[in-house]
């Protein structure tokens, strides 16, 4: 079955008496070739000589789905619509690898979930990796709770992301310091991956067309915040609240200098001392600090 064929999703959606759900923020890819594209490079970044699956998140009709199932050994999609649930069953039926699970993915207790469902990949050295068409309105919380599940002194559990959002999301995910798209997002990231923009997607390869650009990106866990700081302290947990706490505070009034805008939890001068120890001026905005930068300040403060 051709899910990417503009009549074969219309087909599918008038017999399960259906229609793309705003409230979802479902455009459904109608371009086999963008698809296709995004899977070959989720795949890509795993290692080749092991079994590998895939976490699937808001599969739609399917068009991805069926591309990651020939690509990965295993398909674990997510589907919050229930009225897909049906129309999933029939359109990949024919790949006897895919399971689709019904449920909230901002609900679900990740790390539970990955075991249940992978955990016997993994444990005999397989990898898992995330893929998906991410709806717009939620592109943030979903990849922060991917990244926020798991304890910070371990790399997380993942060969990459690889989500398609929208274009200007895109380009604030892989953003350096100093550059107009840098935000809190951009920092935080990198703190546990590297993210790399790799293709852009018009509106004309949806049904409905979106009104924006999508941009698919890749997003490779490193060793974390170690790995970033090695000079950390032991207690990762505990220094890495510290460190999101001071990029939360620093974009939560970005136009500020980091003196005034960490003002309410730490004393000016403490704050100007700390940065002048770090060889930063102490009229320094916060959107010039690179992730490192924000551990180096988190640890002076601390001291």
């Amino acid at each position: 079955m051709d899910l990417c064929s503009l009549t074969t999703v219309r087909s599918l959606l008038d017999k399960y008496g259906l229609a793309p759900r705003k409230g979802f923020g479902q455009n459904f890819l109608i371009n086999a070739s963008v698809p296709e594209r995004i899977a070959a490079c989720s795949r890509g970044y795993a290692p080749k000589d092991r079994p590998a699956g895939v976490l699937e998140i808001g599969p739609g009709v399917g068009a991805l789905t069926q591309f990651l199932a020939r690509e990965y050994d295993r398909v674990v999609s997510v589907e919050i619509d229930r009225g897909l649930i049906p129309l999933l069953g029939e359109a990949l039926g024919e790949y006897e690898n895919v399971e689709v699970v019904e449920a909230d993915f901002m609900e679900l207790d990740l790390p539970a979930f990955l075991e249940e469902r992978f955990g016997d990949l993994t444990a005999s050295g397989g990898t898992v990796s995330v893929c998906a068409n991410l709806p717009y309105y939620i592109t943030t919380p979903v990849i922060m709770k991917l990244v926020e599940s798991f304890p910070p002194d371990r790399p997380l559990p993942f060969s990459s992301l690889t989500v398609m959002v929208q274009t200007e999301v895109a380009r604030r995910l892989a953003a350096s310091a100093g550059s107009a798209d840098y935000g809190s997002i951009s920092a935080s990231l990198a703190l546990r991956c590297r993210v790399e923009k790799l293709f852009e997607v018009g509106p004309g390869n949806f049904l409905p067309a979106p009104k924006v650009s999508s941009s698919v990106v890749g997003i490779v866990p490193h060793g974390g915040i170690r790995e970033v700081y090695p000079d950390a302290p032991e207690d990762l947990a505990r220094f890495s609240v510290q460190v999101g706490g001071l990029i939360e505070a620093a974009f939560g009034q970005r136009r500020k200098t980091l003196v005034n805008a960490l003002s309410a939890k730490y004393p000016k001068e403490k704050t100007a001392a700390a940065l002048e120890s770090c060889g930063m001026r102490t009229d320094i905005r916060g959107e010039r600090l690179s992730a490192a930068d924000f551990c180096r300040l988190a640890a002076e403060l601390a001291d």
